[in-house]
């Protein structure tokens, strides 16, 4: 079995004040994915970071911590608060999807070198087939340890490179939808 995982896509991803970013139609894609995975009645898990630090848009009540309406959670599908990047860390979240069968995960959201990269490692090390949707995450643009300026698509590529083959497998939206229908 498979579980859609849909990582931080709080209300605070969707603010400019985030970043410059890249990939625009991810929201699209995710939403196009939510979609198919509830048509289908297959698992969906959302994933909401929140934060530790007071005053960040991300603090338990704030508005950013808020799911973005049109990718918020039904009443049935489960809901992961994380407090660092890995949504496998401190969450239950292994043991929840193990206790249903599943060994297999889609990760979508946000951001493609953050949360995302950091919980495909872990559930490829954990030993579950994971698959990154490329086109349905995103990144924001960054300066890098050398003080170089990497744009929002050089980080989220870089990301993705960084995870495939290694710890998962990097797939697109229609690809994944076509192996959903199969």
């Amino acid at each position: 079995m498979q579980a859609l995982i849909i990582i931080d896509m709080q209300q605070g991803m969707a603010s400019p004040a985030a970043g410059q970013r890249n990939n625009p139609g991810a929201e699209q894609n995710i939403a196009a994915l939510l979609d198919a995975w509830r048509a289908a009645g297959a698992t969906v898990v959302h994933v909401r970071h929140m934060s530790r630090t007071p005053g960040s848009p991300f603090w338990p009540g704030q508005p950013g911590a808020e799911f973005q309406p049109r990718l918020a959670p039904l009443a049935r599908e489960h809901v992961v608060e994380k407090n660092v990047p890995d949504c496998f860390v401190n969450s239950g979240l292994e043991r929840w999807l193990r206790v249903r069968g599943i060994d297999d995960v889609v990760l979508v959201g946000v951001s493609t070198n953050n949360s995302v990269e950091a919980s495909a490692r872990s559930a490829g090390n954990l030993g579950f087939a994971t698959r990154v949707v490329a086109d349905a995450c995103y990144a924001y643009a960054q300066t890098d340890y050398a003080g170089a300026p990497r744009s929002a698509d050089d980080v989220h590529y870089m990301a993705l490179s960084n995870l495939d083959g290694e710890y998962a497998a990097i797939v697109d939206t229609a690809s994944t939808l076509a192996t959903l229908r199969s």
